[in-house]
């Protein structure tokens, strides 16, 4: 059988503006897909309306095609798809698989971040609680592209955990394997904060039945201070008259040095050479790398 064509997308979320972090992940998962001839898909991850940023969904778009990073078909907001999220949450309470959860963050307090399970059998009914995901006491594992392999015991080190929160909002964990599911996806590229993440989320395509893709997790670019560029540490936006040389800079944190002569090439000539020589087993293999490094 002919392998699928490869299916990639860049995610953002709108809490803030794309900053050079962002810039690395989305170019990463653009050129890994344009090497191979690929779609190159863009969802807007808006699942948290209170923590969203006036006007940084219009400027992510505006500042993706300001430097050439041109996506396939249409624009795909998980706003939209609440009512496929609702459907999938009840199915899963209905089969036993969920469960209404009403701890507080103060009873929550010295757990070390792991659920410690005191609603998993209490019978809670869904209105105004959380819903939990029964996790399995298994250990799930997989190989990722750059960072190796990675595995999690869900019971020991991360617990039952939520699907959809108590003021009625969908945790990523369940919008972003649904829609992965939904668009096709065979190939994610995305930053290693989230390298944490897939176990659970193997487990919920696991559960689903979903095909696994496979996963690429780039370096997070580091400040100073050991912080991660991000929008809680108000990074600054991406300029828009400064392309070429961000991106230059955003080939160089992924082991893929541009030519001197590239320099002064317009955005879609670098994209075109970036995608011409890419090389994914030239990403550096760690989680984080400095700022610093890369001036």
């Amino acid at each position: 059988m002919p392998k699928p064509a490869y299916i990639g997308r860049f995610a953002p979320t709108p809490s803030g503006y794309l900053h050079f972090g962002s810039l690395v992940a989305a170019l990463a998962s653009y050129l890994d897909a344009r090497s191979v001839g690929g779609r190159w898909l863009l969802r807007m991850e808006d699942l948290d309306p209170p923590r969203e940023v006036p006007g940084a969904q219009t400027a992510i778009l505006q500042t993706l095609e300001r430097y050439g990073l041109h996506w396939d078909g249409e624009l795909v907001r998980q706003s939209d798809r609440h009512s496929e999220y609702e459907a999938l949450v009840q199915r899963l309470f209905d089969q036993g698989l969920a469960y209404a959860c009403t701890c507080s963050r103060k009873q929550l307090e010295g757990s070390g971040g792991i659920y410690p399970g005191h609603c998993r059998n209490a019978g809670h009914p869904r209105h105004d609680a959380a819903i939990r995901l029964r996790v399995p006491e298994l250990i799930y594992r997989f190989t990722d592209r750059v960072q190796g392999e990675y595995s999690q015991h869900l019971g020991r080190e991360v617990g039952d955990f939520v699907i959809r929160r108590r003021d009625g909002l969908y945790a990523y964990q369940l919008a972003v394997v649904l829609d992965d599911a939904w668009q096709g996806i065979n190939s994610v590229v995305r930053g290693a904060d989230l390298l944490d993440s897939t176990p659970r989320q193997l487990y919920l395509q696991e559960l689903l039945g979903f095909s696994q893709p496979r996963y690429l997790h780039v370096p997070l670019i580091i400040q100073p201070d050991g912080h991660k560029l991000g929008k809680s540490y108000r990074s600054p936006p991406l300029p828009g008259d400064q392309a070429t040389p961000l991106l230059i800079r955003a080939l160089r944190a992924l082991g893929q040095p541009a030519p001197v002569e590239l320099a002064d090439a317009s955005a879609e000539e670098l994209l075109q050479w970036g995608a011409r020589h890419w090389d994914a087993g030239l990403i550096p293999r760690t989680r984080n790398l400095a700022e610093s490094q890369l001036r």
